[in-house]
C-alpha cells in the first residue's frame, strides 16, 4: 500500500471537522514550500553578522 493510499484510508476515518484542519495543513505545505529554509538562512546570516560586529568591537577595545 502506498503512502497516498494509507493517507486516504486514514482520512476516511476522520470526522468532517478534523478533515477541514487537515486540508488547511496540506494547503499550507503547498503555499510555503521553502519559507522555513529561507527564514533559517536569514536568521543564520543575521547571527553571523552580529558575531562579526561583536568581534570587531572586542578587537577595537583590546587595541585601545
Amino acid at each position: 500500500m502506498t503512502i497516498k493510499e494509507q493517507l486516504i484510508q486514514e482520512l476516511e476515518q476522520l470526522p468532517e471537522a478534523q478533515l477541514e484542519e487537515v486540508l488547511a495543513l496540506v494547503r499550507s505545505f503547498k503555499a510555503e514550500p521553502d519559507t522555513n529554509s529561507d527564514q533559517s538562512s536569514r536568521v543564520w546570516q543575521a547571527y553571523l553578522a552580529s558575531k562579526q560586529e561583536r568581534e570587531e568591537v572586542y578587537r577595537r577595545l583590546a587595541n585601545s
